[in-house]
């Protein structure tokens, strides 16, 4: 039988909307299941039961007006600002930096209905492909104690998975909601530029002009239906964003065939025999639900990454290894040591003509999505790492960062990029990433529902499974 906490968020409003459940029943189960999980996985890091449920009762004494996740329990990253709590970014030195207003992100999900339960852990300055820090400690992968649970948004994709609400809020800059979302066997889409708006009421400065076009607020489910869900209350506009671009969700559907590219180039680390089966498994499932796919080279690849590398890593030397220095770990900075010591940082002049090159970039993408309007791509060279593999040496640095080709230079390019579990094998789940035109996330999530419908949601066999770390709790 099926317990309230493992509801999705669409099972979730509907029982709401019949009135056959209500918000408090949703809140209140999916806090109990917090209480009981939560001290095993450490992925929700400040408790906000207390508001949530007299949030919840509110709703539910509200008879108008409701929206489309009315009564739903989420849960929202500590980087965030919401009122009357500290957005912590991980970082021991901003424990007491307390929010002054709501981040649009948290606006929009509470305009929607949803009932924020929680706030959920990330790694220092949100800057690591793994959750852990010195002031909330480590977020566990819910499959078991050795895996990464992925990074920035670990303690959003431990949530979910996890049953501490049915979605979760998280972010992407370099690969943010896609790692995370990868590692446990979740469902995401990092949005396009100018899709979700993103502002802290809190923040001393602007951000740097970079972190401004490829950074992007998203949310991590148990199955693409709750993504699009949640993708519908984030877009709503807020001029406090002026990057955004009010664009509706849902485009029309595509002319002719449903034409997909595709490529198995996998640069700097040969891809394992499960990820290359796991791609192959995505390919033939897009094949019988009517794609066309075809083999594809992307266009000036190899410049493009140059160029993503050396502005993200010339544009994170400026802005924000300072603050690292001056309040970051030891372990936090041998990392920065190690991006420094392997990749070509652009810097001055050479950083100005990388990014005025970036529109060459995007321009070559943009036509190359005209005739392939999706694109399925390897997501990573293996499908999980050990969780401090990339504190460990300079090679567990590419084992992740160095390896994620295809995942940080979409947020280069602006463009939407989903991720789902395509295969499982040896008890984790295979992802892929498919790529898609801009303002076109629902065409990649069909494509995604469509592995999904194949390959089974990889929450069921975790809520399965006697080993894993959850298993009887």
């Amino acid at each position: 039988m099926t317990e309230l906490w493992e509801l999705s968020g669409t099972e979730t409003a509907a029982l709401i909307r019949k009135c056959e459940i209500s918000c408090v029943d949703a809140a209140q189960a999916c806090i109990d299941r917090m209480h009981a999980i939560n001290p095993k996985l450490n992925a929700v890091v400040q408790d906000l039961s207390e508001p949530a449920l007299e949030r919840a009762k509110a709703l539910d004494a509200q008879k108008d007006n409701r929206g489309e996740m009315h009564g739903v329990p989420v849960t929202v990253k500590v980087n965030i600002d919401q009122k009357g709590w500290a957005n912590t970014n991980g970082v021991v030195a901003f424990k007491d930096m307390m929010s002054k207003g709501d981040a649009p992100v948290v606006q929009n999900l509470e305009a929607a209905g949803a009932v924020i339960i929680g706030r959920t852990n990330t790694p220092e300055f949100s800057m690591r492909a793994t959750t852990v820090n010195d002031l909330h400690g480590r977020t566990f992968n819910p499959w078991n104690d050795w895996a990464t649970s992925g990074g920035s948004s670990g303690g959003a994709s431990s949530a979910v998975m996890g049953g501490m609400g049915a979605l979760a809020h998280g972010n992407d800059i370099a690969g943010s909601l896609r790692y995370p979302a990868a590692a446990v066997g979740a469902a995401t889409v990092k949005p396009g530029m100018g899709r979700t708006p993103a502002y802290n009421p809190s923040a001393p400065a602007e951000r740097s002009i970079l972190a401004q076009l490829m950074s992007v607020q998203g949310v991590i489910t148990r199955d693409v239906e709750d993504v699009r869900l949640g993708m519908r209350a984030l877009i709503q506009y807020n001029p406090h964003d002026p990057w955004m671009a009010p664009v509706p969700f849902d485009g029309p559907a595509l002319d002719g065939p449903k034409k997909v590219g595709f490529t198995r180039h996998m640069p700097r680390r040969d891809m394992s025999p499960d990820m290359a089966a796991g791609l192959d498994a995505a390919i033939a499932a897009l094949q019988d639900a009517g794609y066309v796919l075809e083999e594809v080279e992307l266009p000036n690849f190899d410049a493009m990454i140059k160029d993503a590398e050396g502005c993200f890593f010339g544009d994170l030397l400026a802005h924000l290894t300072p603050a690292v220095r001056e309040y970051g770990s030891d372990t936090v900075n041998k990392i920065f040591d190690s991006y420094f010591d392997y990749f070509t940082v652009y810097e001055g002049e050479a950083l100005m003509q990388g990014l005025g090159r970036r529109s060459q970039h995007v321009r070559d993408y943009l036509l190359f999505l005209e005739k392939y309007p999706l694109v399925l791509t390897p997501f990573m060279p293996v499908s999980t790492q050990p969780w401090n593999r990339d504190a460990e040496d300079l090679d567990g640095m590419l084992d992740l960062i160095g390896s994620a080709v295809y995942v940080y230079s979409m947020n280069f390019l602006g463009l939407p990029a989903g991720n789902i579990g395509a295969d499982f094998a040896d008890g984790m789940p295979v992802p892929i990433q498919i790529i898609g035109k801009r303002f076109r996330e629902d065409l990649i999530l069909d494509a995604c529902e469509a592995i999904e419908q194949r390959a089974g949601r990889m929450y069921d066999r975790l809520i399965a499974d006697p080993n894993s770390l959850i298993a009887g709790v």
